[in-house]
């Protein structure tokens, strides 16, 4: 058979000796099929120059192969696009989806789009979705869940909405965060974060533990609500933390980021990190082993994070049964903890 730009799949199967099947799946680098087959079905695909016709697939299959992936995210919570966060897990779900043979589309803070299932996945933008950032528990979520549409969510498990997620144990995080302080010596704790985010809500439930396991009391005075950003970060230390009737000697942030702005307005004010407040954050951002002190932070799993919400999403594609995900965290220790 001759090289020919009108090969088609059929033809890509008789060379290679296998089912219209496999090839479609082995085009797709699917790992239902062998590596090595896989490998000798698209040396014959370039060979012949064979391409896809993704408008004759998609027709066909009644499927976009594309995932949409919906940040709702806002910067009057302190949440920017370009946060290091952010672009970690974004870069690990494309390189999933490309895995799959799935394409991306990504969709920035779409206040204006009241039926998210009816506009990505009825007008048949895309076969899912994965949503980042729960924010206040948006009702959108929910109508989403009762459309019966495929999509799961990055953040954490809320009982009472009927959606599933991919997320890390961030009650537990916050738990060894602060038990850690109280470990150091420290008894003002103050928690840094807006606790009306669900996955903020479980990180001041892991504090409000650690205080309770150290005998502890709660105070609600030592509880700042403070957004993603390190701006709001330097801007509360400045008018809480270093007013001189608040006398906090630790602090637990929900975000690196926050930490950064808290520590830069330290060492503004010539408050040493940590020996007369230590601080730990959540994230493991990049910048935390840059700073001076190092920052003692919560790593969470991102890039593995980006990887099973793709995954579960397909899986929910394809009708399997998929529970919620609550990924092991791990405490980071580095100077800024005060540590023994």
């Amino acid at each position: 058979m001759t090289k020919s730009k009108n090969l088609t799949m059929a033809d890509i199967a008789e060379l290679a000796g296998v089912s219209e099947a496999t090839v479609s799946r082995a085009l797709k680098n699917s790992e239902l099929i062998n590596k090595e087959t896989r490998a000798r079905i698209q040396a014959i695909a370039r060979e012949h120059n064979y391409k896809i016709n993704t408008a004759a697939r998609n027709f066909r299959t009644q499927k976009t192969h594309t995932i949409a992936v919906v940040l709702l995210v806002d910067k009057e919570w302190g949440h920017e696009v370009s946060d290091a966060f952010l672009m970690v897990l974004l870069g690990s779900i494309a390189d999933e989806a490309a895995h799959h043979g799935y394409d991306l589309l990504l969709s920035t803070n779409p206040h204006d789009i009241d039926d998210l299932a009816d506009y990505y996945i009825d007008s048949k933008r895309a076969d899912g979705l994965i949503i980042i950032g729960q924010g206040r528990n948006d009702p959108r979520l929910d109508r989403l869940a009762e459309s019966g549409r495929p999509f799961i969510v990055w953040g954490a498990e809320m009982p009472e909405h009927d959606y599933l997620t991919v997320g890390s144990d961030n009650r537990t995080g916050a738990f060894e965060a602060v038990s850690l302080l109280v470990r150091n010596g420290r008894k003002r704790i103050a928690f840094m974060g807006d606790a009306r985010h669900p996955e903020m809500e479980h990180r001041l439930d892991g504090y409000c533990d650690a205080l309770r396991a150290a005998g502890i009391p709660f105070d609600a005075n030592l509880v700042i609500p403070t957004d993603f950003s390190r701006s709001d970060g330097y801007m509360k230390t400045g008018h809480v933390i270093l007013d001189p009737t608040f006398k906090c000697d630790a602090i637990f942030a929900v975000s690196d980021n926050i930490v950064l702005g808290v520590m830069k307005r330290l060492s503004e004010a010539d408050v040493k990190v940590p020996e007369e407040v230590a601080i730990v954050g959540f994230d493991d951002n990049p910048l935390a082993v840059f700073a001076t002190p190092g920052i003692t932070t919560v790593r969470q799993d991102i890039r593995l994070g980006g990887k099973l919400l793709v995954r579960n999403l397909l899986d929910i594609i394809r009708g399997k049964t998929v529970d919620h995900v609550a990924m092991p965290v791990e405490l980071v220790v580095r100077e800024s903890c005060g540590k023994a």
